[in-house]
């Protein structure tokens, strides 16, 4: 079932369901390079969310101003609440954002919030992080490791 939006949450909704969208219809093409430009202009930037902003993500990316129209549209809706029930459904509507997928003990994916690492790993620290991923997702019955955040995350 899903849960109650908490109402200090329940304002932001509207107005981020123009970069979901946004994301949708740049999947085919550069969909990871536009959500990091848009993402850079947002968290980083602190840039305002609308048209101009999604214009300038996408250009960055490479990507013609087209793909803005899709912020107001609903075209990519249905698609977009397909693809989150798909990523939601191994992990459960109580987490936060990052989920992974990863073969869980028989094969078939796990998922988990995470992992949040600050600042994020590079080389062959990222791939120790992924076996370590990899080993405690395919630990029978394992569900969660976590403790407070010591720094604030960093973007870089």
């Amino acid at each position: 079932p899903a849960r109650a939006v908490p109402a200090a949450h329940a304002g932001r909704l509207g107005p981020g369901a123009g970069v979901r969208r946004g994301g949708a219809a740049a999947r085919p093409r550069r969909r990871p390079r536009a959500l990091h430009r848009l993402g850079t202009r947002i968290h980083l930037g602190k840039e305002e969310l609308g048209r101009a902003l999604y214009v300038a993500a996408l250009a960055d990316a490479g990507l013609g101003p087209e793909l803005a129209d899709a912020a107001d549209g609903t075209a990519y809706d249905e698609a977009l609440r397909a693809s989150h029930e798909a990523g939601m459904r191994p992990v459960g509507q109580d987490v936060g954002t990052p989920v992974i997928h990863a073969p869980g003990p028989d094969g078939s994916p796990v998922a988990f919030f995470g992992p949040v690492v600050t600042p994020r790993p590079k080389g062959e620290a990222a791939g120790r992080l992924w076996d370590g991923v990899l080993l405690v997702a395919g630990t029978p019955g394992f569900y969660e490791l976590k403790r407070s955040r010591e720094v604030d995350p960093t973007f870089e």
